[in-house]
């Protein structure tokens, strides 16, 4: 079975800006840099690295809301990036995304009905008659009642505001969502239940996620697959269990150390990383890790050879010269 969403080599780079007194163009900000993953119908792959690795930015592109510089994006065996405005337009049914503000998502002039009705309307989904009891019957499937349809977002909490976003992305009835760090604004308690609602919601409607997270413990419940990102490429990937108890990257072994364990007595071996993300106008030559990387066989290699994914068996792969050796 082919899967529903392949990309290869992805490649989004913004131009820079011009220089002092415009006589000169900046180097251009490379937000990413060849990704290629696959996703089969009805499965998540959890996208997650630190803030500024480009993982929101894969997100927008495959939606096209910001345009390729390269590569390639088949969903269901059509070639979105060569699509002309009308096929898209029509595409765009099949995948829709949930973002990461709930506030900011939402029309502060438009009742919560009126924003669940409003793809129905541009699709032309239902008449007039028929939206009141299609915009009910969605929101009872997020978990809300349908008096709240003449709100507005001001009148709603963040997970009532999450759980409208997420009603608007199913009004067209989608095949793929693409989830932008969807709780990352949300009370810890109230992550947990939109969490169990996107689960829920997967399993009722077949859906296929793209869930895009900078939290490793927050994916772990909900993803079939993790790709870790860094500096605009991917450096891990495979299926959840093996990336959370086999990794191979150094980058990957750090976010698990940080993730909080609920038993304080439970050992710990906190792997803290020095300096940040590169700049991504100026990455690091070879591995783009190996300026913070903690592995202490790293050599000469690191800075001069970029490292491809290798296969560690269990479709499990990583970009290291050193992925098999423990740390």
């Amino acid at each position: 079975m082919s899967a529903l969403v392949q990309v290869d080599g992805l490649v989004k780079h913004y131009r820079g800006s011009r220089g002092w007194l415009g006589l000169k163009p900046s180097a251009p900000v490379r937000a990413v840099d060849g990704v290629s993953f696959s996703i089969d119908a009805g499965k998540t792959l959890a996208l997650v690295g630190e803030t500024g690795s480009g993982k929101t930015t894969v997100g927008r592109t495959l939606l096209r809301l910001v345009e390729p510089t390269e590569g390639r994006f088949t969903f269901d065996g059509l070639d979105v990036f060569r699509l002309s405005s009308g096929p898209l337009r029509a595409l765009r049914r099949s995948m829709q995304v949930i973002f990461q503000d709930p506030s900011g998502s939402l029309n502060p002039r438009m009742t919560v009905g009126d924003a669940i009705a409003e793809p129905l309307i541009i699709h032309r989904l239902a008449a007039r008659p028929e939206r009141p009891a299609r915009v009910a019957e969605l929101l009872g499937e997020v978990g809300l009642d349908p008096s709240f349809a003449p709100r507005y977002p001001h009148e709603l909490s963040g997970g009532q505001r999450q759980r409208v976003g997420i009603a608007r992305a199913l009004a067209v009835r989608p095949r793929f969502l693409i989830c932008d760090e969807p709780v990352t604004a949300l009370d810890v308690s109230v992550q947990a239940q939109v969490l169990t609602l996107l689960r829920d919601l997967q399993r009722t409607h077949g859906l296929t996620y793209l869930f895009i997270a900078h939290d490793l413990a927050v994916v772990r419940h909900v993803a079939d697959d993790v790709a870790v990102m860094y500096a605009g490429q991917i450096v891990e990937r495979g299926p959840t269990d093996r990336i959370y108890s086999s990794p191979r990257h150094p980058y990957t072994r750090a976010l698990l150390s940080a993730v909080p364990v609920p038993d304080p007595d439970a050992p710990r071996s906190r792997i803290v990383l020095s300096g940040d993300v590169p700049s991504p106008t100026h990455p690091p030559s070879g591995c783009r890790f190996h300026p913070r990387c903690p592995h202490p066989l790293k050599d000469s290699r690191c800075a001069s050879e970029i490292p491809g994914l290798e296969d560690f068996g269990g479709e499990q792969w990583a970009a290291c010269h050193f992925g098999g050796k423990p740390m």
